[in-house]
C-alpha cells in the first residue's frame, strides 16, 4: 500500500514537473546557412519552425521574411526581439496562424569591416543574392506553401526600408509588408559617419539613396500603383525616432498616388524596446493577410 502511494506521489510529481517546464513538442529557432555564388560566401540565417512541423510532416506553412537592421545579423529578432517567445504567445492565443519566420543575415559590423545592406552594390550584390539563391533555397528546403498570398516581407530600420523596395519591386509575390522604423531614404542629415568615400558605409548609404522608397512611389505610373495596392501596407514608426520624418513623407506620398495602406505613430524611439512590441502588430497583421 505504502508503494502504491509513493508510486502515485512520484507520478503526481513527475506530471508537474512536467507541465511547469513543459517538455513534449515545442516551436524551435534553428541557425542554418547557404552557400552562396552570387556573394562567393557563406551566409547564415535563422529560421523559426512552427510547433506543429515535426509532428504534421505533409503539411505546408505560409512564411515570413524578416529582416533587421544595419550593424545586426540574423540571431538579432530572436536574441533582443524574442522572436519566439511572442510567436508562441500570439500562436496560443489564437491571434497569428503558425506559419514560418525566416531572417537571413544581411549585416554586421560595418565599422569592423562586415558588409551591409540589401541591395546590390559593387562587391555586394545581395538583392541578387535574396532572389535568384535564398528564397529559392528557403522555399525548396521546408515546407513552405510558396504563392504570392502566404508570402510576407518586415523589417526594422535598414530592413524596413529594404522590405519596402523589395515589395514594390517585386508585388507579385508578397501578400503584405510591415515596415518599423523604416529606413526609407536617407537625406545627408540622417547618414551615417563614413570614414573615406567608398568604403561600406558609404556604398551602403549611396544604395539606399539608390533604391530610395519615397521616390520610387513619387514616380510611380498607373500601373505601378495598381500593383502595389495587390499588397496590404503597414507602416509603424516611433515619436521619437530619428527617422520618424522619412517614414511620414514615406505616408504621404503613398497617400498622394492613393497606395492604401496603414500608418501608426506610438510611442517610443530607435529601439529593441520598440521594435519588441511591433511584434505584437505585425505578426497577426501578416497573418490575416495570408491566403488572400
Amino acid at each position: 500500500m505504502k508503494r502504491t502511494s509513493l508510486s502515485l506521489l512520484v507520478l503526481t510529481f513527475s506530471l508537474s514537473v512536467a507541465a511547469q517546464f513543459n517538455w513534449g513538442p515545442k516551436s524551435k529557432v534553428e541557425t542554418k546557412s547557404i552557400q552562396s555564388k552570387v556573394l562567393n560566401a557563406e551566409r547564415e540565417y535563422n529560421i523559426f519552425l512552427p510547433l506543429s512541423y515535426e509532428q504534421q510532416p505533409d503539411r505546408k506553412y505560409p512564411v515570413l521574411y524578416l529582416l533587421h537592421g544595419v550593424m545586426d545579423t540574423n540571431t538579432c529578432w530572436n536574441e533582443r526581439g524574442h522572436l519566439k517567445n511572442v510567436m508562441d504567445q500570439l500562436v496560443a492565443s489564437g491571434e497569428t496562424v503558425e506559419m514560418i519566420i525566416v531572417t537571413p543575415n544581411a549585416g554586421g559590423d560595418i565599422y569592423g569591416g562586415a558588409w551591409n545592406g540589401y541591395f546590390d552594390m559593387p562587391g555586394w550584390k545581395y538583392e541578387t543574392f535574396f532572389f535568384t539563391e535564398f528564397l529559392p533555397h528557403i522555399e525548396s528546403t521546408y515546407r513552405v506553401i510558396g504563392n504570392k498570398e502566404n508570402r510576407a516581407i518586415a523589417g526594422l530600420s535598414m530592413g524596413g526600408g529594404g522590405s519596402c523596395v523589395y515589395v514594390q519591386k517585386h508585388p507579385e509575390l508578397f501578400s503584405s509588408v510591415y515596415a518599423m522604423s523604416a529606413l526609407v531614404s536617407v537625406p545627408e542629415q540622417d547618414a551615417l559617419p563614413s570614414q573615406t568615400p567608398g568604403d561600406k558605409v558609404d556604398l551602403l548609404i549611396k544604395s539606399v539613396q539608390e533604391n530610395c522608397a519615397i521616390r520610387f512611389v513619387q514616380e510611380a505610373d498607373e500601373a505601378r500603383v495598381k500593383q502595389l495596392n495587390t499588397v496590404k501596407w503597414f507602416v509603424d514608426c516611433g515619436d521619437d525616432d530619428f527617422l520618424l520624418n522619412r517614414n511620414m513623407e514615406f505616408n504621404q506620398a503613398m497617400r498622394k498616388k492613393g497606395i492604401k495602406h496603414e500608418f501608426r505613430v506610438r510611442d517610443g524611439g530607435h529601439t529593441w524596446e520598440y521594435w519588441h512590441s511591433a511584434l505584437y502588430t505585425c505578426l497577426p497583421f501578416v497573418s490575416r493577410n495570408f491566403g488572400k
